[in-house]
């Protein structure tokens, strides 16, 4: 064997070597990278859909019932009012609450909380009352949330603007009728663009537990307190 040629098999073999390494690495680095990129957009997706859940928690609680239509939650949000209880003064005031009754005894017990209300406006700020106002849902939900856009709640992230899967039904529990919903995120949508065999394998996992394949907020099949099964 020549100088050359021995060479030329050292050099190959150096390549061989450097293409096994980078496959071992990257067969190993393949799952922590899928991992990485997967909790961040689960982040996201769960973000949404307690979102959801916010917003059909207050439409039921207008309505009676919860809603299988996000574009009908969104007109809820941008048009709807809500009932808010505003507690003014604190009943351990014992001066507060001696002056408030009185004021009811001056009215024989007439007086409404909505005319308490009034009083307060008007200066007497030594009174203690409940009183439930009607707020516009926007003014009330998601303040302080400058990262909230409801166009993009019926969206799956990073899925091209699939559609958010949700239902709404009424169930017999114990012989009284039960609102309930549930929205879902399938791993298949959200993590679109990955890793596909780490993702069947994910579906495979979800499958084997007995749970659904994504994400999931509420329950149509019974009653959970609109638990997301990420908690």
């Amino acid at each position: 064997m020549n100088k050359v040629t021995k060479i030329i098999i050292e050099v190959v073999l150096a390549a061989i070597c450097v293409g096994l390494v980078y496959l071992l690495y990257s067969s190993i680095m393949q799952p922590v990278n899928f991992n990485k990129e997967k909790a961040t957009r689960q982040a996201v997706a769960v973000q949404r859909l307690k979102d959801i859940r916010t917003l059909q928690v207050a439409y039921k609680s207008v309505t009676g019932k919860f809603n299988s239509s996000i574009d009908s939650l969104k007109q809820f949000y941008e048009n709807g009012q809500m009932a808010v209880v505003m507690q003014v003064g604190s009943m351990d005031d014992s001066l507060a609450v001696a002056h408030t009754e009185a004021v009811k005894k001056a009215h024989k017990g007439k007086i409404t909380n909505a005319e308490l209300y009034d009083m307060y406006l008007k200066g007497d700020k030594n009174l203690v009352f409940s009183v439930e106002n009607k707020i516009p849902v926007r003014d009330t939900l998601f303040n302080g949330r400058p990262d909230f856009n409801i166009d993009s709640l019926k969206y799956i992230p990073f899925s091209g603007k699939e559609p958010i899967q949700m239902e709404s039904t009424t169930k017999m529990v114990s012989g009284v009728p039960v609102p309930l919903f549930e929205a879902r995120i399938p791993w298949k949508s959200l993590l679109k663009g990955m890793n596909n065999q780490l993702r069947i394998n994910l579906d495979a996992e979800s499958r084997d537990l007995n749970r659904y394949e994504g994400l999931q907020v509420g329950s149509i099949t019974a009653p959970n307190n609109n638990a997301g099964n990420w908690e």
